[in-house]
């Protein structure tokens, strides 16, 4: 009879171990992708400190497949004060190319974007080595259409000197 018990709580045990490893390895059913978005007020393409971060912009994340192109996924969000968002993504995306792009900028000085910049890529899936469900997108931006006139200083600061974007 203590044979058998023990017999049954090892099995349990084993059991409940091997649950745990498949709750485990399961993909998440949601990721969270988060940025931020600021205004390139000197024009160079990347951040300085006096950058200006946006509230209201739109911005969107689409998931395509990466052997047909089909979307199969899109969910669009709006930045905070700070310039941030959190865009929540349903499923596991392992075959699909996921992009974050700036949709709407609500201000009239800077809307100007760079081919190719107003896109992050980000990674929603977990077959690829990554921990955790939240995937963290490079900032974006947009340009204001002129140069703010403390750019020179801020430029020189860092040893910068930019051609003629200014």
């Amino acid at each position: 009879m203590a044979r058998a018990a023990v017999v049954a709580l090892i099995s349990a045990l084993c059991t409940l171990a091997l649950a745990t490893t498949f709750v485990h390895c399961a993909p998440a059913e949601k990721f969270s992708v988060r940025g931020q978005v600021y205004c390139d007020t000197c024009r160079v393409q990347f951040q300085t400190r006096i950058s200006e971060y946006m509230a209201g912009v739109v911005v969107r994340l689409d998931c395509k497949n990466i052997d047909n192109e089909t979307l199969t996924y899109s969910v669009q969000g709006e930045t905070g004060p700070d310039g941030k968002y959190s865009l929540s993504v349903d499923g596991d995306h392992e075959n699909d190319m996921c992009e974050v792009t700036v949709v709407k900028s609500p201000k009239e000085d800077c809307k100007e974007t760079v081919a190719g910049l107003e896109k992050a890529r980000v990674v929603c899936t977990d077959n690829v080595g990554m921990d955790g469900s939240v995937r963290y997108a490079n900032p974006l931006f947009f340009m204001k259409r002129k140069a703010d006139e403390r750019c020179p200083q801020v430029l020189k600061e860092i040893d910068f000197f930019p051609n003629q974007n200014m």
